[in-house]
């Protein structure tokens, strides 16, 4: 009772809350594209090879995506607060372990354990904000604006990225995170909600746990290295054909345990399964936004990496309006499927204009419309996706949904770059050994992939018609 006549009233203390979960998400989702921006000076400095440096990158995303599942069962079975803060504490320290790497091996190995620490807590932060939030409208509001840190957060990234490196040097793209993360974990600690103790703890799944994370580590290895090994080399299709072998061992051992890392029932819930599918094309057409178009603008048009930055601006501020508020009152009005699968159409619209841009484009006629379809779009899916996936999950699982989510749009987003990259210098190197221009041939290889991505985006909203119809609520 003192205690809260003293400090914030509890409505205040969730949203306060909100916003340290969000800040730590955010640590997380800018780690995926803040250093892109800094590679070559990266490869320059520690003298990486062209194949060694995509370790910097491919180290954060394989544990990332390989840990996800275990991480979100973690904070089931132990507390989400308390792997909250586990993770977010391993996440600052290995920012630091990065910041001060002299070598490759010390940034490779740093950016690793980055990764596990973000799995952990992009597993639990959903679950945490389930907790914090029971009532409909104000859990849309929240899952709204947690969606747009994971929307926008990539293309923050790019801004950040571009002025970190240009200011100071690549150490600061890593050490920037260190106040942040101090804040978070300190505030956390203080504001999260106490983990409820349970009579009795069941047992961790650990023959469950070890053969679907080693599972999804093959999985996102194989991936991520298929372009450079080439995808139907023996080392890729060894990887996924293992991959998929240690899977159905998983299934196997989900059906006899007694107490399974993954009951195997979540998948009889359509919201969860559905909601993974559409997460993996969802994420593989948003890693054509992000990751391509910040392409073509930088070798085709020309553009710095601020600009570039600053050319994703109006769909930032677009995706901000939806998740503070606007997306939440959709979904009340129109229900999450409508707004799932008429975002999607309209993300399919925007990348289908930029599978038209030309060689000489100008921004306002053929970024800025393509930006702002793209940002009006994602705005509108991302919270739905989201709500929906945990929608019909009971409480003691939140944690496992979310990580089954979150390793969709992973694994979507990992397939997804490595599939247009590939059709992207596919295509023009085709057209380079013939006549065609440099600039030129380059632009159509990116043209083939947003073309690719608008195919998978059009996919996603033809999933989220499978989902159930809502009655409206309201206004």
């Amino acid at each position: 009772m003192m205690n809260s006549v003293a400090g914030p009233r509890p409505h205040d203390r969730r949203w306060l809350a909100m916003i340290l979960l969000c800040l730590g998400e955010l640590m997380i989702v800018l780690d995926t594209t803040i250093v892109n921006v800094a590679l070559p000076s990266i490869r320059e400095d520690l003298a990486f090879s062209e194949s060694a440096l995509a370790w910097v990158v491919n180290a954060y995303m394989l544990t990332y995506g390989g840990f996800l599942l275990l991480g979100g069962r973690l904070g089931d079975l132990y507390g989400h607060k308390r792997a909250f803060l586990l993770g977010i504490a391993l996440f600052t320290l290995s920012s630091l372990g990065c910041g001060l790497a002299g070598t490759q091996a010390v940034l490779i190995i740093a950016r690793a354990v980055q990764g596990l620490g973000g799995a952990v807590v992009s597993a639990v932060a959903l679950s945490l904000i389930i907790d914090l939030f029971t009532e409909p409208a104000e859990r849309a509001k929240a899952m709204g604006v947690f969606g747009f840190v994971c929307a926008g957060g990539g293309s923050i990234g790019v801004v950040a990225g571009g002025v970190l490196t240009n200011a100071f040097d690549w150490h600061w793209n890593f050490l920037v995170n260190l106040p942040l993360g101090i804040a978070v974990l300190l505030l956390s600690y203080r504001l999260l909600p106490a983990d409820h103790q349970a009579e009795s703890r069941p047992s961790l799944d650990v023959f469950g746990a070890l053969t679907v994370t080693t599972a999804l580590l093959l999985a996102v290895y194989g991936i991520v290295n298929g372009n450079e090994a080439g995808w139907l080399s023996s080392q890729t299709l060894g990887l996924l054909a293992g991959s998929v072998m240690l899977l159905a061992l998983f299934v196997v051992i989900e059906a006899r345990v007694a107490t399974p890392l993954m009951p195997l029932s979540l998948f009889r819930l359509r919201s969860v399964t559905i909601a993974s599918l559409v997460g993996v094309q969802w994420s593989a057409a948003m890693f054509a936004w992000f990751f391509l178009s910040a392409l073509y603008m930088q070798l085709v048009l020309g553009y710095s990496p601020l600009q570039v930055g600053l050319a994703f601006l109006p769909s930032n501020l677009l995706m901000a309006v939806f998740s503070l508020g606007l997306s939440a009152r959709m979904v009340m009005r129109f229900g999450r499927r409508a707004c799932i699968a008429s975002g999607m159409l309209i993300v399919t619209l925007g990348l289908a204009l930029f599978a038209v841009a030309p060689v000489d484009g100008q921004f306002l006629v053929h970024v800025l419309p393509a930006m702002l379809l793209l940002g009006l779009g994602a705005g509108m899916a991302l919270n739905p996706v989201l709500l929906e996936a945990m929608s019909e999950v009971s409480p003691h699982e939140s944690g496992l949904a979310s990580g089954m989510v979150n390793t969709a749009f992973m694994m979507g987003g990992a397939l997804g770059l490595a599939v247009l990259a590939s059709v992207a210098s596919s295509r023009t190197a085709a057209l380079l050994a013939g006549t065609m221009a440099r600039l030129e041939a380059l632009t159509a290889g990116y043209n083939a992939a947003f073309l690719l991505g608008a195919m998978f985006a059009a996919l996603a909203a033809a999933l989220a018609l499978l989902l159930r119809p809502e009655a409206a609520t309201g206004n």
